[in-house]
Formats: structure tokens, C-alpha cells, sequence
């Protein structure tokens, strides 16, 4: 299997940041990811975090944005395109949306039927638009329960364009009671990304080596389908499970952990 590379979404580092009760920074980030091993980052390619990064040898893999897609309107115009473009602007590749909940963070709603829908046809129109710059749209699974997991899934499936893929995060689909190898034999030909996280149970694990997910045989599965994208980290340490090391040398081990399986 050939990758891309490896890179890493921020939400976990400025996670460990707070939790280590220091101040984030973007240069004190991107040192970090950059000593850990990371070829890459997942942001909002500014500009001058765009030169921030490359000072640290880290080039943009992909942007990330949540967005209401179960409602009528989204920031078409005024939010995802201006994203898309400057995502192009920094060589970037995967634009990564995600479904976010009904009725807020910490409140999730089940979605209708017609809500699903409406995601997919959002979905399709921020394909077709970002394509002309190159770009791959992707689903990002957040849901933690099946229901809304299930229909976030047949929003692309079902009802989106053959062009929108999937962002597989390995640490809410198994919170959400899936197995994530699963999705990567059934959908082969949507998995266009990746954040990867293991879990015991809901918990998340400190790196990738522990946990209740066999990452190599998802690795396994990736190499059968041909998958040739990036391994995109999302390492999450918190109070949930303490860790004994720093976000660095976790996401180091992983990646390690991980080039034995990759040929």
C-alpha cells in the first residue's frame, strides 16, 4: 500500500494543551507534529498558517468544517467555498465535512429521513463545486449512536453524488457500535480519508497500538482496496483516559506502530 503520508487533524492537540494547562500555540502545534513524525496537517490553510507550517517541513493535507447539512440553507458562498479554494491555494487534496448534530453538541436529535436526503444532495453540490479545484469531498462520521450514524452513512451512499466519499473516523464509528475495518470492505470505493483513533468501548485509548480496534487488519483492508490517500491522525487525551505520555511521542509510537504494516 502506498500513502500519501501521514498527517494529523488539530482538535487532539489543543486538546492536550488544555489538558496540560498550557497556552496552544500554532508554533509550538506544528514543532510538535512535525518532531512526531507528521508529514502533514489538517487546517484551515490560511496563509500565514500555511507558511507556518512548511516552516516545519508540513505541507496541508485537507481543511475540516462541520456544517448543519440536515437544514435547508448552508454557508454556501459565504463559508465552504472560500474554505475550498484557499485548501486548493495551499496543494491540499481532501475537503472534509462533517454532519453535525440536530440540535447541538451534547443534545444530538435523531434525524428524519428527509433530513439524510437533504444532507446528500448539500454534499453533492460542495462536490461538484470543490472538484473544479481538485478536491475530494468527504463525510465525516461524528454521530455516536446508530441511528444517526446509519443515516449520516445513506446520505452518501444513497443519496449523494459518486463523488462524495467518506472520512472514516475509526473512534466514533466504533463509539457509534460499528466496526470501521466493516465500512472500508463494504464502501471500498468511497474511502477517500481517514481520522484514525482507537477506543475501549467509548473511551478513547491513548495511541493506536491499544484498543479494541485490530488496526492492522485495517490496514490490511485499506492495502486490499488500494487505498492511496492519508493516514490522518486524531490521538484525543483528556480526563476520560489520562495519558502517561505526551501527544507527541503517542502519535510517534502510532506511527511507527503503523510503517510495519504499510509495504
Amino acid at each position: 500500500m502506498i500513502i500519501k503520508g501521514f498527517s494529523t487533524a488539530m482538535y487532539g492537540w489543543h486538546e492536550r494543551f488544555r489538558f496540560d494547562r498550557r497556552e496552544a500555540s500554532w508554533d509550538e502545534i506544528f514543532r510538535e507534529c512535525a518532531a512526531a513524525g507528521m508529514n502533514a496537517v489538517e487546517i484551515d490553510p490560511e496563509p500565514e498558517l500555511v507558511s507556518l507550517a512548511r516552516m516545519y517541513g508540513l505541507s496541508v493535507s485537507g481543511a475540516y468544517i462541520g456544517l448543519n447539512l440536515h437544514e435547508q440553507a448552508i454557508p454556501f458562498e459565504e463559508s465552504i467555498m472560500p474554505l475550498a479554494r484557499r485548501l486548493a491555494e495551499a496543494g491540499g487534496t481532501d475537503l472534509i465535512i462533517n454532519a453535525d448534530p440536530k440540535g447541538g453538541w451534547g443534545a444530538a436529535l435523531p434525524k428524519t429521513e428527509d433530513e439524510f436526503e437533504r444532507q446528500g444532495e448539500h454534499l453533492s453540490r460542495i462536490s461538484a463545486a470543490a472538484g473544479e479545484w481538485g478536491l475530494k469531498v468527504s463525510l465525516h462520521n461524528h454521530a455516536d449512536e446508530k441511528h444517526n450514524a446509519e443515516g449520516d452513512m445513506r446520505s452518501v451512499i444513497e443519496y449523494a453524488s459518486a463523488d462524495v466519499g467518506l472520512c472514516v473516523d475509526t473512534g466514533w464509528a466504533h463509539a457509534a457500535g460499528y466496526d470501521p475495518i466493516e465500512w472500508i470492505r463494504t464502501y471500498p470505493e468511497r474511502i477517500d480519508a481517514f481520522h484514525l483513533r482507537n477506543q475501549r468501548g467509548r473511551t478513547p485509548t491513548e495511541d493506536l497500538l491499544e484498543g479494541d480496534i485490530d488496526m492492522e487488519k485495517l490496514l490490511q483492508a485499506l492495502s486490499d482496496i488500494g487505498y492511496n490517500g492519508w493516514l490522518a491522525f486524531e490521538l484525543l487525551h483528556n480526563e476520560e483516559n489520562p495519558p502517561v505520555r505526551t501527544m507527541a511521542e503517542d502519535v510517534r509510537r502510532s506511527v511507527e506502530f503503523l510503517k510495519t504494516f504499510i509495504r
